[in-house]
């Protein structure tokens, strides 16, 4: 009766060693698993894909950073332009108000920026 009672505690704890790996081995898959769709969802916000292509095409880069660059000149152009337009004018009507010592100044300066606009040289 010993002989059975050892027996079949054995074969009482083999299946449960089987379910409790089996446990882990889910357990373990489980966290395998949240941390690839954690990683999946931080390369898609990052947007490592589109990286990746883009690296695979030079062309499209190159097109894509002269288009880029083009559209910052010209925007640089018409925003200065229009600020120095903004502050001439406004040193015009100032000018025109005949300040003492600032009066001066603006009027000197507006006739500076005039003459270098006509392409003269001011003495």
């Amino acid at each position: 009766m010993d002989l059975m009672d050892k027996t079949s505690s054995k074969e009482k704890d083999e299946p449960l060693d089987d379910s409790t790996e089996e446990v882990s081995e889910r357990r373990l898959l489980n966290q395998i698993h949240a941390k690839v769709t954690e990683i999946s969802a931080n390369i898609e916000r990052t947007q490592i894909a589109d990286y990746v292509s883009l690296m695979n095409k030079p062309r499209k880069l190159i097109l894509g950073n002269l288009i880029a660059g083009v559209t910052r000149g010209v925007g640089l152009g018409l925003g200065i332009t229009v600020f120095a337009g903004t502050i001439l004018y406004a040193l015009k009507a100032l000018g025109a108000l005949n300040l003492p010592i600032v009066g001066e100044y603006i009027a000197d300066l507006v006739e500076y920026v005039q003459f270098q606009l006509e392409g003269r040289r001011f003495y």
